[in-house]
């Protein structure tokens, strides 16, 4: 499965698309669209929406998983993120993919294991998670990566590959889990990291 992040934001909208089996992890592409040189807030608008609506293009993922509004430190800024948060919904939907919606606290807790993590640990479990040699930057990237990977997790267990002649049954978490034993495989190369 192909998930496509998105961390709205009128400035800096961050995006990262991951592929996974349920078990490991892919990264696709990571970066940022900045719109500092947009004069209008519909300006900054428009540039949020062609960037990711060529992305989605580009990238075919089969869902696209946004970071929820839940707390802003005043009510313009919250109305101006919640302007980005529709034109990125807008995208989504336009390109006729499913959309899902999870809180940061939701995100962190998935990612991390903590509902209040800092943008640091968020970034290198991210890196730990994709196989990277460092955090993706900017953090906006880091944190769209991060809301794939909280879809990811959320998936239902059907969706893990369960090794052949083991009981799908007795498998009730993913601790009980043990990979067969194999002669290890030469890792695939990595995508490199695109930036906006």
């Amino acid at each position: 499965m192909r998930v496509f992040g998105i961390d709205p934001g009128s400035e800096r909208t961050g995006y990262g698309c991951v592929e996974s089996d349920g078990r490991r992890h892919h990264l696709v592409t990571c970066g940022a669209i900045a719109t500092a040189g947009a004069p209008t807030l519909g300006a900054r608008l428009a540039v949020i929406h062609d960037g990711l609506s060529m992305l989605l293009r580009e990238c075919q993922p089969d869902v696209v998983a946004i970071e929820n509004l839940f707390y802003a430190t005043n009510v313009r800024s919250a109305l101006t993120l919640g302007h980005a948060r529709g034109v990125a919904m807008l995208s989504a939907v336009e390109a006729g993919l499913e959309l899902a919606e999870y809180t940061p606290t939701e995100i962190k807790r998935a990612v991390v294991g903590y509902g209040r993590a800092e943008k640091a640990q968020v970034g290198q479990m991210i890196a730990l998670l994709l196989g990277l040699d460092a955090p993706p930057t900017p953090h906006d990237a880091a944190d769209a990566l991060a809301v794939a990977l909280c879809h990811v997790h959320r998936l239902p267990a059907r969706t893990v590959a369960v090794p052949k002649g083991r009981d799908a049954a007795a498998l009730k978490s993913w601790r009980a889990y043990r990979p067969p034993s194999k002669a290890k495989t030469a890792r695939p190369a990595r995508a490199g990291v695109r930036r906006s």
